[in-house]
């Protein structure tokens, strides 16, 4: 997910780190939503829904390089029939704020009931 942050919280980020704001923190876990429909970085995608579907808790390493990824892995069971085209990072608030958006590096169809499973390491966030 190079560079595809959520622009209010690339607002924020950008604020915080040249001292005109403070940073605003994450509630966590963050939640690791499927998107059947990828967003931009000013507009959410379309979520999956369906089967027992349901935003997971993610964990990531402490950054390194620029760079980060989930710590453990994250799975979905009981998957509806549907193909995943991205994903969404979002914190645990009330109104939860997406962090950060992704496209996958290749789509997954599930069939209904499949398990999805992200493996440790292979969801990655950075900045250049």
């Amino acid at each position: 997910m190079a560079g595809n942050i959520d622009q209010p919280h690339s607002n924020n980020v950008i604020d915080a780190s040249l001292g005109t704001a403070t940073i605003v923190a994450t509630v966590t876990p963050l939640k690791l939503a499927l998107m059947s429909v990828v967003g931009s970085n000013t507009a959410a995608g379309t979520e999956v829904t369906g089967g027992s579907y349901a935003a997971q808790s993610v964990a990531f390493s402490a950054a390194s390089a620029g760079a980060t990824s989930n710590s453990g892995a994250v799975t979905f069971s009981a998957m509806p029939a549907i193909t995943t085209n991205g994903i969404e990072l979002r914190d645990n608030s009330g109104t939860p704020k997406r962090k950060w958006l992704g496209n996958l590096a290749a789509a997954k169809t599930t069939g209904s009931g499949d398990t999805l499973t992200f493996a440790i390491g292979s969801v990655t966030v950075s900045m250049p």
